[in-house]
């Protein structure tokens, strides 16, 4: 079974021409592979065990450390914006709470509104990616813009509550969010070679992500996406330490059994079959969830991880170029449908 499963692996990333890595884990089984460069100049391989960056998949880490503070005692999911953040928002309404900014339905306006720009890297002529090195510097992008809709009304994907959900941390522990979470979430899941690095000042073992242009030429994303990631996204894990997260959290070993349940119950529903709980997508047929996952998309970088409750399997697929860690999961999961038939 183990040989199968890895021949259709290797098929699945060779007909995807897929750059980067997989890991798959239930409770008898570990399957991971690499395919493609971490450096193409150098033509150094991706290893099962390369860190590449996640984007928004590191919403997650966010909600997690949240639920963690909550946990604690210093806040509520119903805690007011306002109560606990010490931040001018001239333009934002009072009553957003801290469930709105998880579930994406505050109202706030977001920084890269996607309805608007369809490039993402518009947003640098005005403010140069290399200066967000910390949450502050994201501010300017959104502090002081109205309202996109009242609290509560609707669901809206928005990077901008993330942030601000970000700087909560940091004022309510002292500790800057890439520190907080690298030592009350990293290390606790065991997640030994994950961390917020500087595009500039990338560790040893690092995949540089990769930009493929119209005419055939190619460029890293090292002036294409924030020099720093942060509440909002921009992690680098393993393969094989995101497992180890989804593993950490139905164990309960990051917050409690009831503060899980929270984080995955589905708090607003998005699309048929689509729901979003704090920091996670949820998919429910016919009643039942069949998957909980998490996904990112910066330029250079595409990544899907999911939970499937029903039959123990965690995937994490990281992938150092725009696309493809989407038609892999796809397969995967039409594959396993096929073993299961």
């Amino acid at each position: 079974m183990r040989e199968e499963l890895q021949s259709l692996l290797s098929k699945i990333t060779d007909n995807h021409h897929f750059s980067g890595a997989i890991a798959i884990f239930n409770s008898h089984e570990i399957l991971e592979t690499s395919s493609g460069y971490a450096n193409r100049v150098e033509q150094q391989l991706n290893k099962v065990n390369t860190r590449f960056g996640i984007a928004s998949g590191s919403k997650l880490f966010t909600a997690i450390g949240i639920a963690q503070l909550v946990e604690k005692g210093q806040l509520s999911f119903e805690t007011k914006l306002c109560d606990c953040l010490n931040v001018p928002f001239p333009h934002f309404n009072e009553k957003i709470t801290i469930h709105q900014l998880l579930t994406h339905t505050s109202g706030i306006p977001d920084y890269f509104d996607e309805a608007v720009m369809e490039d993402f890297e518009e947003l640098w002529t005005k403010t140069p990616m290399y200066l967000l090195k910390s949450l502050q510097g994201f501010l300017p992008l959104f502090q002081n813009d109205e309202m996109v809709a009242q609290p509560g009304e609707a669901f809206c994907y928005n990077n901008a509550g993330y942030i601000v959900l970000g700087l909560i941390i940091e004022q309510q522990t002292g500790m800057t969010f890439q520190h907080y979470v690298e030592e009350n979430i990293f290390k606790p899941a065991g997640m030994n070679d994950s961390g917020y690095f500087s595009l500039d000042c990338l560790p040893q073992n690092t995949a540089l992500g990769y930009i493929d242009e119209d005419d055939g030429s190619w460029r890293t994303n090292t002036y294409a996406i924030p020099i720093m990631g942060g509440s909002d996204g921009g992690a680098f894990v393993t393969a094989s330490d995101m497992v180890k997260l989804w593993e950490s959290l139905i164990d309960f070993r990051l917050v409690n059994k009831g503060l899980t349940k929270e984080l995955l119950t589905n708090h607003v529903d998005v699309k048929e079959g689509v729901g979003y709980g704090y920091g996670v997508w949820i998919n429910d047929q016919n009643g039942r969830v069949v998957k909980y996952h998490v996904m990112g998309y910066d330029p250079g970088v595409s990544f899907h991880s999911a939970y499937y409750p029903e039959s123990g399997y965690k995937i994490a697929i990281p992938s150092n170029h725009g696309d493809g860690a989407f038609d892999v999961m796809k397969d995967f999961e039409e594959m396993f449908q096929r073993l299961d038939t």
